[in-house]
């Protein structure tokens, strides 16, 4: 007969069914790479080679448009898993447990609707009407070309059936779900994490707002800064 032995460790907990899904925009992190490159290249040759206040209102310069370059292009960010979703924005980052989420709109902007009646911005999944638009076209060429393929046209009527629409021996063609915009598609994503846990005990509690103050208190210095020199020159 064992004992049970009281020093083993406790055995880990369950693994989540979902790891955080982490979506970030990709043009806006080369356009803040390529800001940020031609800030500091500016305005460290403004500081080495300036005179008088010119290095001073170089560096007072700097410090008011980092943090703002950092905050609408590297900063925004969304993470999302069967419990909640956070939305990191230039300012704020918002904590939404998907009980307290009523639907995720889109429209212009991407935006999360809680129960309460606000809502919140997803800077990082920006719309792209373009996008839209070019889905849009390439759903209706795909559509063309499979009324084409159902009316007899295509490969297999020229070639005798050897091949088939999809272009292989006795092959049938694939459907294919309209084309969508990168930013519908991770709203579907999302969509989806939120029909699938909005009930669960896991997902539930309040709505909770910070503001970022990493962001704004260097911003504001740069300002004050900036001002002071403004005045006083």
């Amino acid at each position: 007969m064992t004992t049970p032995d009281h020093d083993s460790p406790a055995p880990p907990p369950p693994a989540s069914q979902f790891k955080d899904r982490a979506y970030r925009s990709s043009g806006g992190i080369a356009g803040g790479v390529l800001l940020l490159a031609l800030a500091g290249w500016l305005g460290i040759d403004a500081i080495v080679s300036g005179h008088g206040r010119t290095p001073w209102l170089a560096l007072a310069t700097l410090i008011l448009v980092v943090p703002l370059i950092v905050a609408f292009t590297l900063r925004p960010a969304v993470h999302a898993n069967e419990e909640r979703l956070r939305i990191r924005n230039p300012f704020r980052i918002v904590v939404v447990p998907w009980g307290e989420a009523a639907t995720l709109r889109s429209g212009y902007s991407n935006e999360v609707v809680v129960k309460s009646g606000g809502k919140y911005q997803l800077w990082a999944v920006p719309v792209s009407l373009r996008a839209r638009k070019r889905a849009a076209r390439q759903g209706a060429r795909a559509k063309a070309d499979r009324a084409a393929d159902a009316s007899g046209g295509g490969r297999r009527g020229r070639l005798g059936g050897v091949f088939g629409p999809s272009g292989l021996s006795g092959g049938a063609a694939v459907p294919e779900g309209s084309p969508r915009a990168e930013s519908d598609k991770v709203m579907d994503d999302l969509r989806e994490l939120l029909e699938a846990h909005e009930q669960a005990e896991t997902a539930q509690g309040e709505v909770t707002v910070r503001w970022a103050y990493e962001i704004a208190g260097p911003a504001l210095a740069g300002a004050v800064l900036l001002a002071i020199l403004a005045a006083t020159g």
